[in-house]
């Protein structure tokens, strides 16, 4: 694996749905991403903890521990680290306005970027059609989905043997579930939608597990993606200008090899 010399410095870097505690987190890619980046302030948009699937079957490997414990360094050595806690998380919302080793926890937050834009940052499960008006399939859903994760992550071993490159077979699928259900709830448009109402001038959340930056309307969409099929962050440079970054991509190596 090719080594990055010198940290990356970013003025903000926001990243979400890690899920530590599932078999599918890519903690070990995440673990990499922190050790070559330094920034300002840190986000942490919700998802980072899988209460979930920790409730149903423990499961904690050392490279979650590890990522844990370099959230926590990088408080102590300065970084402004913010916790938004998401619905698999939610337990922590109770802890709003509050600190633990550093790190703020709180329920949404308005950053504001080098250049004076405001952007609004949340999880968004608020506003997911599922997780809103159904949580009893929202539980079904994550179950079906941990399943998938772990076969996809056995196709991928098999298409490594056969020597073609790394594809997410839960991402594809998921894309179908969400077309399926988009004209009950646009995840983006009402997110964007209540950017706009708010009056700021972007919205950045994660839960969708889908990174993209676009413009809907007079707001900027901005979903820093996931670090279990994606491994992207959403960085803010010095002037405000905002990139997502795919790690996978930066790194060039397997999905498989930090699994």
């Amino acid at each position: 694996m090719n080594t990055i010399v010198a940290p990356q410095r970013y003025r903000s870097i926001f990243i979400s749905d890690i899920h530590l505690g599932t078999r599918g987190c890519k903690a070990g890619f995440l673990l990499d991403f922190l050790k070559n980046t330094e920034s300002d302030h840190l986000y942490l948009v919700g998802d980072v903890i899988d209460c979930w699937r920790l409730r149903h079957a423990w499961f904690w490997r050392q490279s979650h521990n590890d990522v844990v414990q370099k959230l926590l360094r990088k408080a102590r050595k300065g970084t402004r680290v913010v916790y938004i806690p998401g619905n698999h998380d939610e337990p922590l919302r109770d802890y709003a306005g509050l600190r633990f080793g550093g790190v703020l926890i709180v329920n949404e937050a308005i950053h504001r970027m080098a250049d004076g834009r405001q952007f609004l940052v949340i999880h968004g499960d608020a506003f997911d059609g599922i997780v809103r008006y159904a949580r009893w399939l929202a539980f079904l859903g994550d179950r079906a989905y941990n399943l998938m994760i772990a076969v996809n992550h056995w196709f991928n071993h098999a298409r490594q043997r056969l020597g073609l490159d790394y594809w997410s077979l839960s991402a594809y699928l998921k894309q179908r579930v969400k077309d399926a259900v988009k004209y009950i709830d646009d995840y983006e448009t009402a997110v964007a939608e209540e950017a706009r109402r708010r009056g700021v001038d972007g919205v950045i959340c994660g839960h969708i597990h889908k990174a993209e930056l676009r413009q809907i309307g007079d707001v900027l969409y901005c979903n820093d993606g996931d670090w279990v099929e994606s491994c992207t962050a959403l960085v803010e440079h010095s002037d405000g200008r905002l990139e997502i970054v795919d790690w996978a991509r930066v790194r060039q190596v397997s999905m498989l090899e930090l699994a």
